[in-house]
């Protein structure tokens, strides 16, 4: 048994072998570039999803890709890829293209998914603040710890927690002296990150431990939770106080709200009232009608009609400190399912402070990757070097220093010099001290070095991104090499242009064409006058003054110079000079005065341009292609590309 186990596991070891070989077979050389199995498959395959393989269809891809490689060839020998603005533009590329792959995947999809799962839930709570800046000092972050935790001691010993925001010495929220702290209901993503992580944390009715946000130091206190409401439709119509704590121009603004309200409740219509009186004059020409919104969107007093109102009602009048408004509720919806949100969900997921968390993770797996290691006593030698001079970008050590490693990282080397002139670039806070400066930008340089070394090694790692990256760098080459061989010489290149057409004014022909006068009658009576009055060479306005005194619609008229194709009624009938009897098609009778019947002729330059030069830019093409390929020298391995199943 043990023997046939073994005999088992060397033949799927040989299988995987002959696999991986064949996967790195060479499909086609240009030149001395070669291309493998596995890179022209995976190219291949994304350009031809949904097509049957056979040998025919990889064969007539093969030259169009190999046509693509000579284009690049030719590119690279001119040196376009060695080019600033050719740089420049991968580079960006390529910062785009590499996101992805320089952040912890797997956080990243938790937090989308926690995300999706909070949308469900809308928490109402209240907040006390201490102010205090992201870059402040220690003894400014300890100051504002010890304030906030007396605060907390007060609230945890029984006081009221409004009352405490309210004090003196209370939250420097400067909302607070109205609301108490209350923030009203939110939802996912209303709030920062740590706010937001605390808020749906705690059970209702628990008080936190301070929470930092870029903002200071929060004490938060959950008073309710609820299920999510979904997002709702509705339109309003408004009228304004221009001032709010002005009792008289509130009574004012109700008074004409109710009477617009009795004008809805007699039956008129909701859009034509919001348009004529509401003052908000975004919304009065659309009927009134808002965006969709959910929770936290509006003020709480509008909110609370809109969610209340049933679907096709219209509210009674109510106040706001805006003015007095009714509400029409169109429409309401429930959260979409996961896989509906799933793409918006990730991007606000990216943009958002939650995003730092990813990337902390995604460092610290790179720092155990690559066996990351910190030269502490190197590192407190140039903290304790560290003066006012580094205000202007100075970091001053001795010589023996500069020669001490600070970091290593895969057993690369990283010396003092190198953190010294990153140091150097960067403007410093000074109201930080030198040596908290010092350890501030020794954190994001020792991040940008793992991410900028992880950067580095993301072909050799991440074969897709290898093959985008191969793929942004041709498609810039030949999109540029094209332009100046193809697309722009043709514009630019009028006596090339013309010879071509010259030479192929049979390609572009003008089919039978018939200048013609087309009328359309009210009936046969009137199509046998009109007949007869076209054959006596009368002018199309004169017939139609004759018909239409009463009605434009006895007789209407069209003129041009049109093909069989372009009008079913030519299509129907013989070509020739003169005004032809009165045709009956789809219940109408038409008049047709054939003015010019005109033969197939070559188009003019002008007439077609656009067409000519579009196949003199495919012309162009083909020579490029054809001293391309008398230039260089390429082979296809037919077995290898037959073999792709």
């Amino acid at each position: 048994m043990k023997a046939l186990l073994q005999s088992i596991a060397c033949l799927i070891l040989l299988m995987s072998i002959q696999i991986v070989y064949a996967q790195k077979e060479i499909i086609l050389t240009v030149e001395k570039e070669q291309v493998t199995q596995e890179d022209f498959e995976s190219i291949f395959r994304k350009n031809n999803r949904d097509s049957v393989i056979s040998s025919e269809s990889l064969d007539e891809y093969m030259e169009l890709f190999i046509n693509f490689k000579l284009k690049v060839r030719a590119a690279k020998d001119l040196g376009m890829d060695t080019v600033s603005s050719f740089v420049r533009e991968l580079d960006g590329y390529r910062r785009q293209l590499s996101r992805p792959y320089l952040t912890d995947s797997d956080l990243l999809d938790n937090l989308i998914k926690e995300a999706y799962e909070r949308k469900k839930t809308e928490v109402r709570a209240s907040h006390i603040l201490i102010k205090l800046e992201p870059t402040a000092s220690p003894e400014d972050t300890i100051r504002a710890w010890d304030r906030i935790m007396k605060l907390r001691k007060q609230i945890v010993g029984g006081a009221d927690f409004t009352t405490v925001a309210k004090s003196k010495s209370g939250s420097e929220d400067p909302s607070a002296q109205d609301n108490g702290g209350d923030l009203g209901y939110f939802t996912v993503f209303q709030m920062v990150y740590p706010f937001e992580e605390a808020a749906y944390n705690l059970l209702v009715g628990d008080v936190s431990m301070p929470v930092r946000t870029r903002y200071g130091y929060h004490l938060v206190k959950v008073t309710d939770k609820r299920a999510a409401r979904g997002e709702v439709l509705v339109a309003h119509i408004m009228v304004r106080a221009a001032d709010a704590q002005n009792q008289e121009e509130m009574i004012e603004a109700e008074k004409k709200a109710r009477e617009i309200y009795g004008q809805l409740q007699g039956g008129a219509d909701f859009s034509e009232l919001a348009l004529k009186y509401s003052d908000d004059k975004t919304t009065s020409r659309k009927g009134g009608e808002l965006p969709w919104f959910g929770t936290g969107k509006m003020v709480s007093e509008f909110e609370g009609v809109a969610y209340t109102t049933a679907k096709g009602q219209i509210s009674e009048p109510f106040k706001t400190q805006y003015g007095w408004h009714i509400v029409k509720k169109l429409e309401d919806k429930s959260i979409p399912p996961f896989e509906d949100q799933q793409s918006e969900l990730k991007s606000k997921v990216s943009r958002d402070t939650r995003a730092d968390v990813t990337r902390k993770s995604f460092i610290n797996k790179m720092k155990a990757e690559y066996k990351f290691v910190e030269f502490k006593e190197t590192l407190n030698k140039v903290i304790k070097a560290a003066d006012t001079t580094i205000y202007e970008g100075y970091l001053t050590v001795n010589e023996k220093l500069l020669k001490e490693k600070l970091i290593s990282i895969d057993g690369e080397a990283y010396l003092v010099p190198a953190f010294i002139e990153y140091v150097g670039l960067r403007k410093q806070n000074r109201k930080l001290l030198p040596a908290e400066i010092v350890k501030q930008r020794y954190d994001e340089w020792v991040d940008e070095r793992i991410l900028d070394y992880e950067d580095s090694r993301l072909e050799e790692k991440h074969n897709a991104f290898r093959l985008l990256m191969n793929e942004y760098r041709d498609g810039i080459l030949l999109f540029e090499l094209t332009d100046q061989k193809v697309w722009s010489k043709a514009v630019k290149d009028s006596v090339g242009l013309e010879d071509f057409y010259a030479s192929h004014k049979e390609q572009f022909m003008w089919p039978e064409r018939a200048k013609v006068r087309i009328f359309q009658c009210a009936d046969a009576k009137v199509a046998k006058k009109v007949r007869k009055l076209a054959k006596k060479k009368k002018g199309s306005d004169a017939i139609k003054a004759v018909f239409n005194k009463e009605s434009n619609l006895i007789v209407s008229v069209e003129e041009g110079v049109y093909t069989r194709e372009d009008k079913e009624i030519l299509s129907k009938m013989v070509w020739t000079k003169g005004v032809a009897e009165p045709v009956t098609m789809d219940n109408q009778t038409f008049v047709i005065d054939f003015l010019e019947v005109m033969p197939p002729q070559p188009k003019a330059l002008d007439e077609a341009r656009g067409l000519i030069t579009a196949e003199y830019q495919n012309y162009l093409e083909k020579q490029w292609i054809a001293e391309l390929r008398a230039k260089y020298s390429y082979t296809v391995n037919k077995n290898v590309l037959h073999s792709i199943k």
